[in-house]
Formats: structure tokens, sequence, C-alpha cells
């Protein structure tokens, strides 16, 4: 008899539903009990994420939730696009992905109250608004610290930026921050994994060189900004450095030239690539950042005067993501991997629907949108909707918390888990009676 777990990958890649198991002749052929289609039906089919942060908050009005009919000053000067799916339509910066709707689902009615970066950022990624003396971890180092042991990578890596604490969960479940550019053209494993440190380490580490590898390694994080290993998790660091599995992992030139190519020769196409080789390998959740910072540059936060972006930036950034998101979908569908692999897409929160005088839009909470694909996502779809506008959901208003219970429950993750907090208090994953959208999986 198939594992229920393997049933219930065949079930989401063959869009097999719970009435198909309900027939009277289903159940007994493959000796499923009502209670096994139940838990078929509310577990989730991914196995791993890729969490892809949108920094600065991308304006929803000029790239997924358009508005076409709207006075000029609100509506941008971008035009829609017909997608594969009927009745969806996006803005004309992102034609590969509107050959990929089939494979994604769009939320428009993200919302939430708060407006400054830092601490929006926290909310979406931890399902919760900040806390003054409770630092509540992000969904990628709780799922790493859910995650089971095997293989010599840890269960969540970060890709650029400047790194989100594991909170109260401890150093010893914080990501590892991976800040070299993966474009860049000296983006090497030599450049993560200094051959001096691991000649030095060998068999007898944790013996007579141990005082002698602390000291080597903190010398190349000190010398090596790229790359951040916390103290707690040295025996991640020794089986990453001595790993030859794990070194290939971060090894893009192996990669065809071609299939670089098409993820885009930029930080956030290569860390699409990189994302994709390291779930391949086992990594349970990776986060792209997908800038480093906000102010200096190019970025989503399009308030119109420097240093920030104006709108027309989204001639670039629109390309960019394009490539990046739809190359990456694309990839892992080819290899069998979207099913089991959940990508979430996401900023802190969407901008004004008025173009301000210096031709750029401000921050807004009340409404953004999600994309989210693979890992049993009922994609081709849209949950929710926003107002005339753009400034407010219009009907189903989804919250940053149920984003990160969906998140939870499409990896299998039960949402009355515990976690050890401080003190050893355990604290929920998420607040009690938070729901993930059950919309994304069928079963609304």
């Amino acid at each position: 008899m198939l594992r229920l777990d393997g049933l219930q990958r065949v079930a989401v890649c063959e869009g097999i539903t719970r009435r198909d198991f309900l027939h009277a002749g289903s159940l007994a052929t493959i000796g499923l009990t009502l209670s096994d289609v139940v838990a078929l039906e509310t577990r989730g089919a991914a196995e791993n994420c890729i969490y892809l942060f949108l920094e600065g908050g991308p304006s929803q009005l000029d790239t997924w939730d358009m508005k076409p009919d709207a006075p000029a000053e609100i509506r941008g000067p971008y035009r829609p696009i017909a997608t594969n799916v009927a009745g969806i339509r996006i803005w004309n910066l992102f034609p590969r992905m509107a050959g990929q709707a089939h494979r994604f689902a769009l939320v428009r009615s993200l919302h939430h109250r708060n407006a400054q970066h830092g601490a929006a950022q926290q909310w979406v990624q931890t399902g919760r608004p900040p806390l003054p003396g409770l630092a509540y971890p992000p969904v990628g180092s709780v799922v790493g610290s859910l995650a089971r042991e095997g293989g010599d990578l840890p269960g969540h890596i970060l890709l650029s930026g400047r790194g989100q604490s594991a909170g109260f969960l401890g150093k010893t479940h914080e990501p590892l921050l991976i800040q070299s550019d993966p474009s860049d053209p000296g983006f090497r494993v030599r450049d993560l994994l200094p051959p001096d440190y691991v000649s030095a380490v060998r068999v007898h580490w944790r013996n007579s060189f141990r005082q002698i590898v602390d000291e080597s390694f903190r010398s190349f994080e000190a010398a090596s900004a790229g790359t951040k290993l916390p103290d707690a998790n040295f025996d991640q660091a020794y089986r990453i450095l001595s790993s030859t599995e794990a070194r290939g992992a971060f090894d893009i030139d192996q990669e065809p030239p071609r299939i670089r190519d098409r993820y885009g020769r930029n930080r956030f196409g290569q860390s699409c690539l990189l994302a994709r080789r390291l779930v391949e390998r086992g990594v349970r959740f990776v986060t792209v950042n997908m800038f480093e910072d906000l102010g200096g540059g190019l970025s989503w936060d399009i308030h119109g005067t420097a240093p920030f972006s104006s709108i027309s930036a989204l001639d670039t950034l629109g390309p960019m993501f394009d490539s990046g998101f739809s190359s990456l979908i694309e990839d892992l569908a080819d290899r069998g991997l979207l099913p089991r692999t959940l990508v979430v897409a996401t900023g802190e929160f969407g901008r004004t629907p008025k173009i301000n005088p210096s031709g750029g839009r401000d921050h807004n909470p009340a409404c953004g949108t999600v994309i989210l694909a693979g890992g049993g996502i009922a994609a081709g779809q849209v949950v929710g909707s926003s107002d005339s506008i753009g400034a407010e959901p219009r009907d189903r208003p989804i919250r940053p918390e149920e984003v990160v219970a969906t998140v939870y429950h499409a990896l299998g993750i039960s949402l009355n888990t515990n976690l050890p907090g401080p003190q050893n208090r355990p604290i929920p994953i998420v607040d009690v009676g938070v729901k993930p959208i059950q919309e994304l999986f069928g079963t609304a």
C-alpha cells in the first residue's frame, strides 16, 4: 500500500480531489479510511520553501493588481496584458509570468497597519506585529528549527540582505547568511570555504584542534563579510566546510550558461537559481532578499525623490523579477520539484494609489499583493481583491499571519506546534485562531 505522504503528492500532481477519494471504490482500492482522506486534505504537500522577499514594498498598482480604468495618476504608466488563465491580467512588465499564471496564485488583499519598513518586514515574515522585549522568529527560522537532521546543509539559508534574526529561538537557529553575490564572476565555492580552514580541521577537530579551528574560523569571518555562520552552530559550519556535496550546492558555475542567462545575470536572478540548487539538495527553507538595503539605489521603494527610485525604476525591476521568478517556477516544474516546493513572493506592504508630485508612490500597508506557487497551491486563481483604486481590500482581506500560517500548512507543520520561548515558555507558531488561506488549497 502507498504511504500517505507519497499518495498525497500523487493527488496534488494529478489534481485528485477529496470528492474523488470519497467514491466508494476509491477508498477500498487504495486502502484508505475516511480519516486518512481528511489527513490527506489538511496536510501540506511541500517539503521545501523558497521565500522571495521584495524589500521596499512593490507597488500593487504597477505590478499584479492593475487598475487600467482608474485616472492616469492612479493607474500608472504601464498597460495590462492577458495571462494564460482566463480572467487574470497583469501589467506588461511581466510577459513571462503571463505565460505561467497556471502555476501561481495571486493574493490581492494583503493588509496590516504598520507603514515602517523594519516593523512591517517583521510582521510579514513572523506573522506577528513587533512587540518590545520579545523578538519573534521569521518563518524561515521556525521551519529550519523544525527540520529533521540530514545532510550537510542547514535547514534555513538566507541569500543577501541584512539578515533575519532567529529571535527567541536563539543563535543555534540563525540562518546561514550568504552575502556574496552569485552573479559576480568571482563567486566561487572557494570564496565561501577557505582551504586553510578545511585542511586544519580534518578528523580530530573536536579535540586538540578545536581552539585552532575556532580562532581560524573567526579570522575567516572577520576577513569575509560575505559569509556569516553563528558561533553556536559550529557543527553545522564544520559539516558545510568539509562536505563535497555541500560545497557543490553553491557551485553555481555547474549550471549551463543558457540556464544562468534565462534567470538573469543579476543578483536576484542568480540567487533564485542558487535557491533552486539548495532545495534540490535538501535545504528546507531558502530566503532570497531581492535587495540588501533601501535608499541607496534600485529597489521597490519608489518614493520618487533621491535617494529613492521613481516609478520608472520598474522598467528594470519588472523584467528582473519576471526572469528570476518565472525561470524558478519553470525550472522547478521541469525537474518535478514544484509540487513539493512552495514559492512565496511578497514585500512588506504595497504603495499609495495616487502618484505623488515627485513621480513615485509612498507606503501603503493597507493593500498589497502576494504571489504563491507550487507546494500544493491551487494555482491559476486570485484570492481577494482591492477597491477601485487599489487603496484597501474590497473583499477577503488577508493578514500577514494568515500568509505565514499558509506556509506552515503547506509544509505540513501543525499550527498547534509550540516553540521554546524565553525561560522555556511555550509560544505557539501562530496565534490561536489564525488559519491558513484555505482557498489556496482548494478547500474554501
